[in-house]
């Protein structure tokens, strides 16, 4: 699972997701530009054979870039091709690298919770766990989730989970996985929910209608063998 499924809160992750690729192509553009730039001051013998001025320039960066071009020439050209490659590449990681620290591992920690709240929440167990979970969580939300229950406090959401009231657990669970954007999944009803329909009903119909067995009549004295 990769996005939640409250609309919101899956807008509010793709929106993250598009700027931070944005931000990587944005500096990945940079770096390029940078790195052609850095190339042809490291060759000053095209610069100063281009009469033209530099595209995009004025006149004073112009002749700033050709005095640098000069002092270039003096220096080795595989020590610069390599110190602007290295340049370029760390224009680009130091900026990216900085926003992935901070968006990567919380967006891998919200898929992993996700994942294991959605396998979770299929199972009795598991949703006594994600109760569980939710009870764990600050007074202020644990309060909130009592809330939404009628005559409900966050002492008998305690109460309801130790003894294992349903509505409790399936209110707790619920407030779990809402926190992560997903929805709880639906529900089984119990076959046999007293409308009689059941399988209980069912059996209990089958033996009123086949009764007690009544005592065997007995032959009597006076009968007599045929024949």
């Amino acid at each position: 699972m990769w996005y939640a499924q409250n609309s919101a809160r899956r807008t509010h992750q793709l929106a993250g997701d598009a700027g931070v690729l944005l931000w990587a192509a944005l500096w990945a553009a940079a770096a390029v530009m940078a790195y052609r730039l850095a190339c042809l001051l490291a060759l000053p013998r095209a610069l100063q054979e281009r009469r033209a001025p530099i595209p995009l320039v004025d006149g004073r960066l112009d002749t700033a870039l050709r005095r640098v071009a000069d002092a270039v020439d003096a220096m080795d050209p595989v020590a610069v091709r390599t110190a602007v490659a290295v340049g370029a590449v760390a224009l680009f990681v130091v900026p990216v690298g900085l926003v992935l620290v901070v968006w990567l591992p919380r967006r891998v920690r919200w898929i992993r919770q996700a994942g294991a709240a959605r396998d979770l929440s299929a199972s009795d167990d598991g949703r006594d766990l994600l109760a569980l979970r939710s009870l764990l969580r600050p007074l202020d939300e644990v309060a909130a989730t009592a809330a939404r229950i009628p005559e409900a406090t966050p002492g008998s959401l305690a109460w309801g989970w130790r003894h294992g009231d349903p509505e409790i657990l399936d209110a707790l669970a619920g407030a779990e996985l809402e926190r992560l954007g997903l929805e709880p999944p639906p529900r089984d009803e119990d076959p046999d929910d007293g409308s009689g329909d059941g399988p209980s009903a069912l059996f209990e119909h089958q033996v009123e209608l086949i009764g007690p067995a009544g005592p065997v009549d007995e032959p009597s004295a006076d009968a007599r063998p045929v024949g």
